[in-house]
């Protein structure tokens, strides 16, 4: 992804969920996957694809279920 790709999808990102602390990390090198944080916390990966010439954009968040509070027992 170009500079410019990872500043408009950065906004989009920030603009779609009202939230200023996400940022977009540029790949350490062209082969590494595209880290998404909010602040220091890292939520995902960015994936550009291209397609028949249209370009598409693909977040995926990763939950750990450590991460989660507790299960809450169904009645």
């Amino acid at each position: 992804m170009t500079p410019n790709e990872i500043a408009r999808v950065q906004e989009y990102l920030r603009s779609s969920f009202g939230n200023d602390k996400i940022a977009i990390d540029p790949p350490i090198k062209p082969t590494a996957p595209i880290e998404v944080r909010i602040g220091d916390e890292f939520i995902g990966t960015l994936y550009r694809d291209e397609e028949e010439g249209e370009v598409s954009y693909t977040l995926s968040i990763s939950i750990l279920e450590v991460d989660l509070p507790p299960a809450v027992p169904f009645t």
